[in-house]
């Protein structure tokens, strides 16, 4: 299996980039070619010990698309970047999946013009999975469509719900619609005519609209919105995460009593730590691309790397594109 890595994408490239990789290709068998400044690359890579050093390739790219760039634009005028090179492999099929924690809307829009959409989808939707009580569940849409007429919204949910189905293992996922209340007749015009739609298809298992609460409660593992609402819901978890790992950590340390008592939970501190830790779940697959095309996060470290890599291998191996192409068609049905 080969993975094509955007090196030079993401606010800590190449060098956490490298490393996750490293490790990848020590701990999980893959293999990576690796876009980017050649010589950077090498720099990095003579840092650490792998295994089988002809598991990692490298393709020369000197231009970076950056986070300031106009996302169309630079995906028509950069062609020697690694972002673009790395869209075209996949597109060759050198590589089985794509990954790159830069810039967002021009990954959505190279894998658009170059990857291209699967047939019958009309947006692809940024598919982030999350924490919640009880396990996972997957957003959709997470950030990159944030006016949606009530037809994406429909395809995102049974996108969703396969993605959950094949990659998950779960095998009737629960979807819900994200609204202002739980009432059938609650919410704007889209909302109401979406709940319409979603409660009429058969091959999912559309549990009605659940409130912004009810994600992280696990009432749903398909929580369906637009991008706008999405991305919101995405960004606050994050705060959320991270503000109450700092409070605890204060609150811990404010005297003996505590720190004794930090130090007889600390296991459960760390359980707690892993299961609200953004960085253990990997990126955001676009789904509704002919491709396996995921977003890492723009900071992502070493070990979200690492997760990235093995979330898109899971993808890969699940056949999830294939069933896309096979159930989507259906959706017009």
């Amino acid at each position: 299996m080969n993975i094509i890595i955007d090196a030079m994408g993401g606010d800590n490239a190449p060098g956490e980039i490298v490393k996750g990789a490293v490790q990848a290709v020590n701990e999980l068998g893959v293999n990576i070619i690796l876009i980017g400044r050649e010589n950077e690359i090498k720099q990095e890579l003579s840092k650490y010990n792998i295994l089988s050093k002809s598991k990692i390739t490298i393709r020369n790219a000197e231009e970076v698309v950056s986070n300031d760039d106009s996302p169309a634009m630079a995906i028509k005028s950069k062609k020697d970047s690694s972002l673009v090179i790395a869209l075209n492999l996949l597109k060759e099929g050198i590589g089985e999946g794509l990954i790159s924690a830069g810039n967002t809307g021009a990954l959505m829009a190279g894998a658009l013009l170059i990857v291209k959409r699967i047939k019958g989808v009309d947006r692809p939707t940024l598919a982030p999975v999350v924490p919640t009580k009880d396990g996972i569940a997957v957003i959709v849409d997470g950030g990159s469509n944030v006016d949606c007429k009530p037809e994406n919204l429909v395809q995102f949910a049974v996108m969703g719900s396969i993605y959950m189905k094949k990659a998950f293992a779960i095998k009737n996922p629960r979807v819900g619609l994200v609204n202002v209340g739980t009432e059938d007749a609650k919410g704007n015009e889209v909302t109401k005519h979406v709940f319409e739609m979603l409660k009429n298809i058969g091959s999912i298992n559309f549990v009605g609209n659940i409130e912004g609460r009810d994600v992280t409660e696990g009432k749903a593992d398909v929580v369906v919105c637009d991008g706008f609402v999405g991305n919101v819901i995405l960004k606050v978890m994050e705060g959320m995460g991270l503000e109450i790992a700092n409070i605890l950590k204060e609150e811990l340390a404010r005297n003996f009593v505590t720190k004794i008592g930090a130090l007889i939970s600390m296991s459960a501190f760390k359980a707690l730590k892993k299961r609200t830790d953004y960085k253990e779940y990997g990126g955001a697959l676009l789904l509704g691309i002919d491709g396996t095309v995921v977003k890492a996060h723009g900071s992502a470290n070493a070990k979200l790397f690492y997760n990235t890599i093995k979330q898109t291998k899971n993808i890969i191996e699940s056949g999830l594109v294939a069933e896309l192409k096979e159930e989507t068609s259906k959706i017009r049905e």
